[in-house]
C-alpha cells in the first residue's frame, strides 16, 4: 500500500510537470513607442500624452523612442521586424502611406506587416510665413510669389513628406513657383522658418501653433476643408483664395503583424480610454489635434485607402526622393 501511494505521488508530480505554464498577464515589463520622426515635430505632443496615459494604465513605463529618417520608413521597419508580442508599438502617420508610393523597394509592407490598433487623430496643416515677409493673407502671398518666381523658399520635413506635397499641391493649383528646402523632420523645418532660412511653410498645426500665438510666425490659413476649432478665426486656404484646396495629416497606432488578438484588444481598449479622457482631449484640442478613434478594422481599411490615394498623387506630381 505504501508503495502504491508513492507511485501515485510521483505520477501526479509528473503530470504537473507536463502541464503548460500559464503566461504572465500582459504587459509584465516596460513598452516602447517607436516614433519615426525627430523630437520637436508635430507627433511629439501626442506621443508624450499617449505614452504617459498608457504607462499609467498598464503600470509599466512606455518609453518614446524617436527613430527618424527615410520618410518614416526606418522607424516603421524596426516595428515590422520586432517580435509580435505587443511590447513595441508604432506611431504611424500619413508619411507611411506616402512612403509606400515613394519607395518601391521597402523591406516591409505598411498594411501587411502591421496589426492595426486604432486611428488616433488628424492634424490640420497651416500655411505660415516668417513675420518679415510683407504678406498677411493668402492672396497677398500668392501675388508676391507670382511677382518673384523662384525667389521665395519654403521649408518642409523632407522630400515626399506631407508638408512637401501640400506645398506642391498649392503651387500646382495657383501657378506659383517656389524653392523647396527639405529638412530632416518637422522640428528642423520649423526652426529653419523661425531663423529666416525659409520664408514660408505648410506645417502641421501642432508644431506651429505655439509660434503662431507668440507672434514668431504669421498664419495665413489652414489646409482642412473646414476651419479648425483650435484656431476658429483662421480661414481655410480654400476660402482665403484657393478654392478646392484641402490636405490634412493623421496619426495612428499599430504593432507588428501576428501579435496575439487578445493583446491587440487590450491595447485598443486602453488607447480608447486614454484618448477619450477629458483632460487628454482638451489638451490635444488646444494643440490643434482632432481626436478620431475607431476599431482596428476601420484603421486597417483607412490605411489601405490612404496608400492608394497618395500613390495616385505621387504619380501625378512625379515626386521623387533622393
Amino acid at each position: 500500500m505504501k508503495t502504491t501511494r508513492i507511485w501515485l505521488v510521483l505520477a501526479a508530480a509528473g503530470s504537473l510537470a507536463t502541464m503548460p505554464v500559464a503566461h504572465a498577464e500582459y504587459p509584465e515589463k516596460p513598452l516602447r513607442l517607436v516614433v519615426p520622426f525627430p523630437p520637436g515635430g508635430s507627433t511629439e505632443p501626442l506621443a508624450r500624452v499617449l505614452s504617459q496615459k498608457l504607462g499609467e494604465a498598464f503600470g509599466h513605463q512606455l518609453i518614446v523612442d524617436n527613430r527618424p529618417g527615410a520618410g518614416s520608413t526606418i522607424g516603421a521597419e524596426i516595428v515590422a521586424r520586432s517580435p509580435p508580442d505587443g511590447y513595441t508599438l508604432f506611431l504611424g502617420s500619413i508619411s507611411n502611406a506616402i512612403s509606400a508610393a515613394l519607395y518601391p523597394k521597402l523591406n516591409f509592407d505598411i498594411v501587411r506587416d502591421f496589426a492595426p490598433i486604432t486611428l488616433l487623430a488628424t492634424t490640420p496643416g497651416v500655411l505660415v510665413v516668417h513675420p518679415a515677409l510683407p504678406v498677411k493673407t493668402v492672396k497677398e502671398l500668392l501675388a508676391l510669389a507670382k511677382a518673384k518666381p523662384e525667389q521665395l523658399a519654403y521649408s518642409s520635413a523632407g522630400n515626399g513628406t506631407p508638408p512637401h506635397l501640400s506645398a506642391e499641391l498649392l503651387s500646382s493649383m495657383t501657378g506659383i513657383k517656389l524653392i523647396h528646402v527639405p529638412y530632416k523632420g518637422g522640428g528642423p523645418s520649423i526652426i529653419a522658418l523661425l531663423s529666416g532660412e525659409a520664408q514660408l511653410s505648410i506645417a502641421s498645426l501642432p508644431s506651429a501653433i505655439g509660434h503662431m500665438r507668440s507672434g514668431k510666425l504669421r498664419a495665413l490659413g489652414v489646409t482642412t476643408p473646414q476651419r479648425t476649432p483650435s484656431v476658429p478665426d483662421l480661414p481655410t486656404i480654400s476660402e482665403a483664395g484657393v478654392p478646392g484646396y484641402a490636405a490634412e495629416t493623421w496619426l495612428g497606432l499599430a504593432v507588428a503583424a501576428r501579435t496575439p488578438k487578445e493583446i491587440v484588444t487590450k491595447l485598443h481598449a486602453a488607447t480608447v480610454r486614454a484618448m477619450t479622457l477629458p483632460e487628454v482631449k482638451e489638451r490635444l484640442d488646444t494643440l490643434g489635434y482632432i481626436v478620431r478613434i475607431g476599431s482596428p478594422e476601420e484603421y486597417s481599411n483607412f490605411v489601405q485607402n490612404e496608400v492608394d490615394k497618395w500613390r495616385r498623387v505621387v504619380k501625378a506630381a512625379n515626386v521623387r526622393v533622393d
